[in-house]
């Protein structure tokens, strides 16, 4: 990002117009490249720490898994100010694929039911979600549009990967039928496990 910026910055960000152009068959691919782009250097750095920061965290469950979320939430962000932001805008910038990083985490550890993951995401909402909520009110020249499908693309990317639930054997067997009814008549049922 930051050699793109360079590069746009030199050629007076005309890359700029290369971003998310609202409903513009002509310019789908902005949902592509606008994460790559950014409106000065301060706009980049804002996105920089919190995107490496959250991106690092992510990629401790491997890159694939880091470039997974990715692509799920720049997609689903870009995909929701192509059809939602004002026409004649333009948007640029990765702060959606930032707040779809925060929402993953946070929402990773409910769709996985682990306690470590659970508290990570009490660590960034605790960082991190006054940002979340403030951003998603509309101010002049900030795309609140990417900000809430970002997050919103993160909660996909978390329940779309979270692992598969831990099936037990079932006295079913091979059949598929549920225990109950796989039970030799006349014998009562035991207790039910919730887990």
């Amino acid at each position: 990002m930051w050699a793109v910026e360079l590069i746009n910055s030199l050629d007076s960000y005309r890359l700029d117009h290369d971003g998310i152009v609202p409903r513009s068959l002509a310019h789908l691919d902005g949902i592509v490249f606008a994460p790559f782009l950014h409106a000065s250097f301060s706009h980049l750095l804002g996105n920089t720490i919190p995107f490496v920061i959250l991106g690092v965290v992510i990629a401790l469950a491997g890159a694939g898994r880091l470039l997974l979320v990715s692509v799920i939430v720049a997609l689903v962000s870009g995909a929701g100010v192509w059809l939602t932001a004002p026409g004649g805008s333009v948007t640029v910038g990765a702060s959606g694929v930032v707040f779809g990083y925060a929402t993953y985490l946070i929402s990773r550890g409910l769709f996985n039911r682990q306690a470590l993951e659970i508290g990570l995401g009490v660590v960034v909402l605790l960082l991190f979600g006054g940002a979340l909520i403030s951003d998603l009110i509309p101010h002049t020249g900030i795309s609140w549009e990417a900000h809430l499908f970002g997050g919103i693309g993160g909660v996909l990317a978390a329940g779309a990967l979270s692992r598969p639930a831990r099936s037990r054997p079932s006295a079913a067997g091979a059949t598929g039928l549920p225990a109950s009814l796989a039970e030799s008549p006349g014998r009562r049922p035991g207790p039910r496990e919730d887990g």
